[in-house]
C-alpha cells in the first residue's frame, strides 16, 4: 500500500510499504477516507523529535472498516468511523479513569504512557496517511459515524485531533459563558479552541497569530483577531478588558513559539498567557511541549526546559492545565453537534489532495505559506 514516509528532515515520499492487516482479534482495519496534516507532523517533519526514518506519519484519520478481527463485537465492515489520534485499550488504570491519552496497555515503555499512529515517543503504531490502516481495540477506538459520514467528511475528520484538542484548552482553562478568551495561535488548533469557545458561550473570543490568512479565518468565526506582528497582543488584552486580564487563556503554539522577527523561545506564548490572564484566571495548554528538542534555541531548551514568569503567575492565582487531549472524552458530543449542524470545523480546510502530492503539501505548510491553513489527504481522489 502507499504511504507517506519520513525519510530525515524535511524529507517525506509517498512509498510502498507493507499492507496494514488484522494481527489481532480485537483489531479493526480501515481503509483511509481522508486524513490530515496535523501542526504536530511538522515537529516531527522538521527533524525536531526522534521520529525514526522509514516509519509513516498520520494521527488525524478517518475511513470505511473493510475488515474485522473474530473478537471485535460493535464495530461492522462497511461503517464509516473516525479514530481518536490517542491509541488506547479502555481497561488500564489511566483508562478506567477517563485519561485515553495516557494509556499503559498501548504504549510498550513501561516509563511511559499514551500512545498514538505515527507519532514520536508514542509507541511503534503505524500513521494513517496512508490506504489502509490498522486500529488496535477496534470496539473501543472506533467512533461510527451515521449516514452523513461522507457528506461531512471534512468536518467528522477534525474529531481524530484538533477539534477535541482545541476543545480540551478550553476545557482546563476553565472557559464558561460570558467568559472573555485569548487565545495565542491560529493554527488548526487554535482556531478550533476559538469555535470552542464560542460555541460555550465566550463573551468574547481574542486569536493572537503573525498570519493574515489564520486571522481571517479567525474572524469569520466572531472572533477578534490580534495581529502580534504589529501589536503587543499583552497590551491589546488588557486594553480589551479595562487592565485586568481576560478570564481564560489557551496555548495552542507550543515549544516552536516565536517572534515576530522568527526568533525562537519557547516560553513566548506561556509567558504572555501568564501576563493577560486575569488573577484567578485559567490557562489551558494543549501546544506541544517535548522533554528533549534537538533544534532548541539553547541548552535549556534542549532538555526541554522552559523559563516561564512562574513567579508571577503564583501571585496571581491562576492555574493551568496541559497535556495531550484525551480524545474520547469529548468525541461523542463533538459528534454530535457536527451531525445537528450546530458546529462546522471544516471552515479551515484549504486544500485537500490525494497521497500523491502530500510531500509538496508538508513543504507548503512547513512554510506557512499564505492559504495552506488545513490539509485534508484524500487517498481516494488518485483514483478519481
Amino acid at each position: 500500500m502507499k504511504a507517506v514516509v519520513y525519510n530525515g528532515p524535511r524529507n517525506v515520499s509517498v512509498d510502498d510499504i507493507p499492507n496494514a492487516k488484522i494481527e489481532r482479534p480485537t483489531d479493526v482495519l480501515v481503509k483511509i477516507t481522508a486524513t490530515n496534516i496535523c501542526g504536530s507532523d511538522l515537529h516531527m517533519y522538521e527533524g525536531r523529535t526522534d521520529f525514526e526514518t522509514g516509519r509513516n506519519f498520520g494521527h488525524e484519520n478517518m475511513g470505511q472498516v473493510v475488515e474485522v478481527g473474530n473478537g471485535v463485537d460493535k464495530v461492522k465492515v462497511g461503517e464509516y468511523v473516525v479514530l481518536p489520534f490517542n491509541i488506547s485499550c479502555g481497561f488500564c488504570k489511566n483508562c478506567e479513569r477517563g485519561h485515553t491519552n495516557y494509556c499503559l496497555t498501548t504504549q510498550p515503555d513501561p516509563a511511559l504512557a499514551g500512545a498514538a499512529y505515527g507519532f514520536a515517543g508514542m509507541g511503534p503504531w503505524a500513521g494513517g496517511q496512508a490506504e489502509m490502516l490498522r486500529v488496535p481495540y477496534g470496539d473501543h477506538n472506533c467512533l461510527r459515524l451515521g449516514e452523513d459520514a461522507k457528506e461531512k467528511e471534512n468536518d467528522y475528520v477534525m474529531l481524530a485531533d484538533i477539534f477535541p484538542t482545541g476543545y480540551h484548552a478550553t476545557e482546563m482553562a476553565g472557559v464558561v459563558p460570558g467568559d472573555t478568551v485569548v487565545i495565542y495561535g491560529a493554527g488548526p488548533v487554535g482556531l478550533m479552541a476559538a469555535l470552542s469557545a464560542t460555541t460555550k458561550g465566550a463573551a468574547r473570543v481574542m486569536v493572537v497569530d503573525g498570519h493574515p490568512d489564520r486571522l481571517r479565518l479567525a474572524e469569520e468565526i466572531g472572533a477578534i483577531p490580534v495581529d502580534d506582528s504589529k501589536t503587543d497582543p499583552v497590551q491589546f488584552v488588557l486594553d480589551q478588558t479595562m487592565g485586568l486580564g481576560a478570564d481564560r487563556g489557551c496555548e495552542c503554539v507550543g515549544y516552536q513559539a516565536h517572534d515576530p522577527q522568527g526568533t525562537e523561545d519557547p516560553a513566548l506564548t506561556l509567558n504572555r498567557l501568564i501576563a493577560s490572564v486575569r488573577f484567578t484566571g485559567g490557562i489551558g495548554v494543549v501546544g506541544v511541549f517535548m522533554p528533549a528538542d534537538p533544534g532548541g534555541p539553547n541548552e535549556d531548551a534542549k532538555q526541554g526546559k522552559v523559563a516561564i514568569d512562574y513567579g508571577l503567575h503564583w501571585f496571581k492565582g491562576q492555574t493551568i492545565g496541559s497535556g495531550q487531549c484525551p480524545v474520547k472524552k469529548y468525541n461523542r458530543q463533538l459528534r454530535d453537534l457536527i451531525a445537528g449542524d450546530k458546529v462546522k470545523p471544516s471552515w479551515i480546510v484549504s486544500h485537500e489532495i490525494p497521497l500523491t502530492e502530500a510531500a509538496d503539501a508538508y513543504r507548503n505548510f512547513d512554510e506557512r505559506n499564505d492559504g495552506w491553513t488545513k490539509v485534508v489527504i484524500k487517498p481516494e481522489l488518485a483514483n478519481a
